[in-house]
């Protein structure tokens, strides 16, 4: 939820919408608090009137059930009309609804557009999503470096998930030289994040290590955690 304000606020602060900004405010905290009847009041007219921060938001309220009936069709039709301004967050969402077969027909091709679209302005989801599709060759021609690349900047925003995958490359010498070292430094930084998976993967890497080789893998993990992820492959 909390990345979910952030993200509308800063969608409120660019927009080019002639709208006032207190409806949106007052819609933003409406939702965040679980009031979905008087944000989806307030964001409706916002919405008919091209606001892509309200017309997110309704695309986000359907497709999770928040206070309306969960209706894909209608999360995809809003997110379309925001991803058409440009909105990087429904741009995201419009993926993984083409990704997963929500509200329409599964079109990988499709999602991968949409991710590109989202991930060149900084989605980190966008950019994980990307990652995963590169390296299962789903819309693209399989490419790991394609998708380490990819993994990369969504692990540099903090993504679980993108720490684990680029642990497993590491591990596995997929897009990268095979490098334990590195591959217990992310699987360490997925276990930090509380990823099972990734706890067991680093375990098993160990086994692979010198003890001397261990101790730079913690100590690389530490310093990329103090670094917030940054610079750290």
């Amino acid at each position: 939820m909390k990345r979910l304000l952030v993200a509308l606020m800063t969608a409120v602060l660019l927009s080019a919408c002639t709208t006032s900004f207190r409806p949106i405010e007052d819609s933003i905290a409406a939702h965040s608090r679980g009031d979905y009847a008087t944000a989806l009041g307030l964001l409706r007219p916002l919405a008919a009137q091209g606001n892509a921060a309200a017309q997110y938001i309704l695309g986000v309220t359907y497709a999770n059930g928040q206070g309306v009936t969960q209706d894909y069709s209608e999360a995809l039709k809003w997110y379309r009309l925001a991803a058409e301004q440009g909105y990087a967050d429904a741009q995201s969402n419009l993926g993984v609804m083409y990704d997963n077969g929500q509200g329409v027909a599964p079109d990988y091709s499709e999602a991968v557009k949409w991710y590109r679209l989202a991930a060149a302005q900084g989605n980190a989801i966008a950019q994980y999503k990307l990652g995963v599709m590169n390296a299962q060759g789903q819309g693209v021609t399989q490419d790991y470096s394609e998708a380490a690349k990819w993994y990369r900047l969504a692990a540099a925003q903090g993504i679980a998930a993108a720490h684990f995958k680029l642990g497993l490359m590491y591990a596995l010498g997929q897009g990268v030289a095979l490098d334990y070292v590195r591959a217990h430094m992310w699987f360490d930084l997925g276990a930090v994040a509380g990823d099972a998976d990734a706890s067991n993967n680093r375990d098993l890497a160990a086994k692979r290590m010198t003890a001397r080789q261990i101790d730079e893998a913690r100590k690389m993990a530490q310093e990329c955690l103090q670094r917030k992820f940054k610079a750290c492959d």
